[in-house]
């Protein structure tokens, strides 16, 4: 069996069962708690799907190519000057 890549659907759920509860105790209605439970769950799972991304990008980076920082060392690969500025002038 493969490792399980739904941790952040996991999270999204549990995060719109924990504000469907909270808005039901707070007296919402049923279409305000619906709301606040689908805005919980988008919100958490692309949270937690950012950070499960950046720790297994992180993991895959050579220790030793870990500590260069290439944005600090001017070498950001995005970045892009245009050696013409007269062309956006005008």
């Amino acid at each position: 069996m493969g490792k399980f890549r739904g941790w952040h659907i996991v999270a999204g759920l549990a995060a719109m069962l924990l504000a469907g509860i909270i808005g039901t105790a707070m007296g919402l209605n049923n279409t305000g708690t619906f709301m606040a439970s689908g805005v919980a769950f988008v919100a958490v799972s692309l949270w937690v799907d950012s950070r499960i991304s950046r720790r297994r990008s992180a993991a895959r980076k050579p220790a030793a190519a870990a500590g260069k920082d290439t944005a600090a060392a001017g070498n950001d690969p995005g970045l892009a000057l245009d050696a013409d500025v007269s062309k956006r002038e005008g």
